[in-house]
């Protein structure tokens, strides 16, 4: 697990009481909230579940079911490189797996898993959108198709310089 001194930015209640007023009295707020809590630190920091859960008159378990539900919200921080792997099935078999295991040998972490240094983060998607030029992945927001582990390797070494 990660400690508290590699969080994108240190909790602070403040300005998640700005962020929660900013949607207070709106229907479905608690996504917005969401949203603009991890814009704002990087990820959900559990200490931040209560405060929501008050504001919007729901229990915690209420916002906790939300936050892991949707896989794009970290509860940890993410490194400062982020690689999305398609995991869906034309990519599986156009040599996603292969190309997954290349890269998690490249970064010495599973799937789901963050560089102890904070370099980078590897995570699954579940379609990009490019089954005709797969395996893709995502690196930084940006997508990449028709990816060997070669130049996939070639792309999050520059990524991460």
């Amino acid at each position: 697990m990660l400690d508290a001194a590699r969080r994108a930015l240190p909790f602070d209640a403040e300005r998640l009481n700005e962020i929660i007023a900013a949607h207070a009295g709106k229907p479905g707020a608690l996504l917005p909230i969401l949203h603009d809590v991890q814009a704002e630190f990087g990820m959900v920091d559990d200490a931040a579940v209560p405060a929501i859960a008050a504001a919007l008159n729901l229990s915690r378990a209420d916002v906790h079911g939300v936050l892991t539900f949707y896989h794009d919200f970290r509860r940890l921080p993410a490194g400062r490189t982020v690689v999305k792997l398609c995991s869906a099935e034309a990519c599986q078999a156009a040599g996603g797996r292969a190309l997954q295991a290349a890269t998690e040998e490249l970064l010495g972490v599973p799937m789901k898993g963050t560089t102890g240094d904070g370099a980078a983060t590897l995570e699954p998607v579940y379609c990009l959108g490019l089954c005709s030029v797969a395996p893709a992945a995502m690196v930084d927001g940006r997508i990449h198709g028709r990816l060997t582990a070669d130049r996939l390797t070639a792309i999050i070494e520059e990524a991460m310089r």
